[in-house]
């Protein structure tokens, strides 16, 4: 497992702007040690916070994004583990794209005189169609996260997020779908997706 001053750092990007309680929660670390190490981190330039305000969260300055890279890539290499994360990146990507499309149609409902109309959510069969294919989705992902997890064990906090947001969405809170204010399925693919690009030092949008 990655030292905890990694994972400090790591977890702010993975979250994109948090807590010290929220990433130690992520990954189960006390949340005094994450923040003793995001203030030494913020001392060398690689994290920030507002000012401003006491209880904010943290963010990742470009030097912290970059010397991140590098650690998580210097861990790679000392562990023997690129070529199987390189392996299970590429077979994340074609889950990705399937993941889009299904976004789009929980969140809209077209008609033959708009395609643009928003999903009320008031058609449950609907809903539930949807939800079984975000069902398949989600499980061929677990097979390949397994896969990762036994090779960098922090990717395994991601599978068991995504499946407690999947039960949320068919227990009908329909916000564990999209919604960005819980740890809804499409936010957590969102991180797992980042900790991908991060751990193999690859700009997003630049994939294929």
């Amino acid at each position: 497992m990655s030292s905890i001053s990694v994972l400090s750092l790591h977890g702010v990007r993975v979250l994109g702007h948090a807590t010290a309680r929220q990433v130690g929660e992520l990954y189960g670390l006390d949340p005094g040690d994450v923040q003793e190490n995001l203030l030494d981190a913020e001392a060398r330039g690689l994290a920030r916070r507002p000012a401003y305000t006491d209880g904010s969260g943290w963010s990742m300055t470009d030097l912290g994004r970059r010397q991140g890279e590098q650690m998580l890539s210097d861990d790679l290499d000392a562990h023997g583990t690129r070529q199987n994360v390189v392996d299970g990146h590429g077979r994340f990507l074609p889950l990705n794209e399937r993941l889009g499309p299904l976004m789009t149609r929980w969140q809209l409902r077209p008609t033959d005189d708009d395609p643009l109309v928003f999903n009320d959510h008031l058609d449950a069969g609907y809903d539930r169609a949807i939800l079984r294919e975000l069902d398949r989705l989600v499980a061929e992902l677990g097979n390949v996260m397994a896969v990762l997890a036994a090779e960098v064990p922090r990717f395994g906090v991601h599978q068991p997020r995504m499946d407690a947001a999947l039960a949320q969405a068919w227990d009908g809170d329909h916000r564990w779908v999209d919604s960005p204010e819980v740890a809804a399925v499409n936010l957590v693919w969102i991180q797992l997706h980042e900790d991908l690009l991060a751990t193999l030092g690859i700009t997003r949008g630049t994939e294929f």
